[in-house]
């Protein structure tokens, strides 16, 4: 058994009003600093797959057509050893 972690984020440019929302509530906490907040979704996907290799291929055909929207999101995979 092998498995996945697909990270999905808004691309640059899209507006990420939870991320802001997020912002504003720090900088009303009192931390000071932070330039910005970004908001995700993460996904671990527990797959039977032999090789690694393969597992990345069948995780990324799936962000591709169901975990992200690729107009306004973008996706990163990570295959634990």
């Amino acid at each position: 058994m092998s498995q996945a972690i697909v990270y999905v984020s808004l691309k640059e440019g899209v507006l990420d009003p939870q991320g802001l929302t997020i912002q504003r509530a720090l900088e009303d906490l009192g931390y000071r600093g932070i330039k910005e907040v970004r908001s995700g979704k993460f996904y671990r996907i527990k797959l039977n797959s032999q090789s690694s290799q393969k597992t990345r291929e069948l995780v990324s055909e799936i962000s591709n057509k169901l975990l992200a929207n690729p107009v306004i999101e973008t996706f990163e995979i990570e295959v634990p050893k």
